[in-house]
């Protein structure tokens, strides 16, 4: 191999390294979707399916969820399960130990699955009210006006 046979393998080897396109990872998306019989079931999955990507869709009609596994754009599949004029959004449940206060008005849902609540995040909190320290100072022992039963 001379010095034309080395540049040409180098400018090869170059210009492969361009063309290249990054390949997407592995990835599991679970979705909501809103359905009411065999009929809808079978619907959902065919489209899914079709969806480039896709290695394997599960359906639990059950639990109303859907999970989607391959080399796929969470988007994507969204979309495409829209596309069948169903009910459909990202599978908003996660595990009750997770969230740090699973029974806040919105996070605990009586439709999810057992030991599950909806996902939120973690900026809601409970807060004291004007009302709550009202009635810690009624109590303390610093203010002179103090219940005197304690």
């Amino acid at each position: 191999m001379g010095v034309e046979g080395t540049l040409e393998y180098l400018s090869a080897l170059l210009s492969s390294a361009k063309k290249r396109k990054k390949k997407k990872q592995m990835q599991t998306v679970a979705l909501k979707v809103r359905m009411d019989c065999e009929g809808c079931e079978r619907k959902v999955k065919n489209v899914l399916s079709g969806v480039k990507g896709a290695k394997s869709v599960d359906v639990d009609r059950k639990q109303q969820k859907v999970t989607v596994t391959g080399y796929v754009e969470p988007k994507k599949v969204l979309k495409a399960a829209q596309s069948t004029k169903k009910k459909v959004e990202m599978w908003p449940y996660v595990p009750y130990a997770l969230v740090a206060h699973p029974y806040v008005a919105q996070a605990y849902d009586k439709k999810a699955p057992p030991n599950m609540v909806r996902s939120i995040p973690n900026t809601v909190t409970i807060n004291e009210t004007t009302v709550d320290d009202r009635y810690t100072t009624m109590f303390s022992d610093e203010n002179p006006n103090a219940c005197s039963i304690m």
